[in-house]
């Protein structure tokens, strides 16, 4: 691949994913890490991602008062937001992930919506806490900078403490041979604890995101209750994964 194409191809995985690994971008484009390296380092001066150690971000996921233009796939996660607001109902406890798409549902919370958000995303709990009528509980422990949530046995332990009525996760890859995955080992294991709490689990993902695959797993599809894109339910697309028992809005 030239250098272009290379570093179209990282930008596109850093919005889809959020973030993204110097090694598995190294796999996948058949290139050595140094190369994957200096691609991400060009790319950061330029301002394009936020590079980290071993990997990059992208600056939508490091949300703090960016512009809305730099959420990717912005009107699809709006959409998303909208159907998943719609199976919150009064007094009922919620838990939820970050990411932009949680942070869109945070943003269209009915004024007059009386229920409780446990979340142990620093921005997702800075927005709920702006809303009138809800109570806001945050997970706490030693926070990730990468993912700005918490993670480690504190916040885990907390969680296996709750039995909340329905958890909303952010997933970075779905596909039905692997299930829910994503390439942070701290976020997985917080997630984990999170579907295990649960009542019911509502994984939300933009369609480009289905049948791909990151290299540790969340869970089964099968402990999945809920799968929310911003497809019509009735899209061939979601056939497998209706077919695995899931509910698709």
């Amino acid at each position: 691949m030239l250098k272009k194409e290379r570093q179209a191809f990282i930008l596109h995985q850093v919005n889809l994913h959020n973030k993204v690994l110097s090694a598995s971008l190294s796999g996948e484009m058949d290139v050595s890490e140094d190369t994957v390296r200096r691609d991400l380092q060009e790319l950061a001066d330029e301002g394009r991602v936020i590079k980290v150690h071993g990997g990059a971000l992208s600056h939508s996921f490091n949300y703090t008062g960016n512009p809305i233009a730099k959420i990717y796939a912005h009107e699809l996660k709006k959409s998303i937001a909208q159907k998943a607001v719609s199976l919150i109902k009064d007094g009922m406890f919620i838990l939820t992930t970050g990411g932009t798409t949680i942070l869109e549902i945070a943003k269209m919370l009915p004024p007059r919506l009386k229920a409780t958000f446990i979340s142990g995303s620093v921005p997702a709990v800075l927005e709920y806490s702006q809303h009138p009528n809800i109570e806001v509980i945050l997970i706490g422990d030693k926070v990730s900078k990468n993912s700005k949530i918490t993670v480690g046995g504190d916040a885990i332990s907390k969680i296996k403490q709750l039995k909340p009525d329905l958890c909303l996760m952010g997933v970075n890859a779905i596909d039905p041979g692997h299930g829910v995955t994503d390439d942070d080992w701290d976020v997985v294991q917080v997630k984990k604890a999170m579907i295990e709490s649960s009542r019911k689990t509502a994984c939300l993902s933009i369609s480009e995101k289905l049948n791909s695959f990151q290299p540790i797993q969340v869970c089964e599809l099968n402990k999945i209750d809920i799968l929310i894109t911003e497809l019509p339910p009735d899209n061939p697309a979601l056939d497998t994964y209706r077919a695995a028992g899931i509910n698709i809005l």
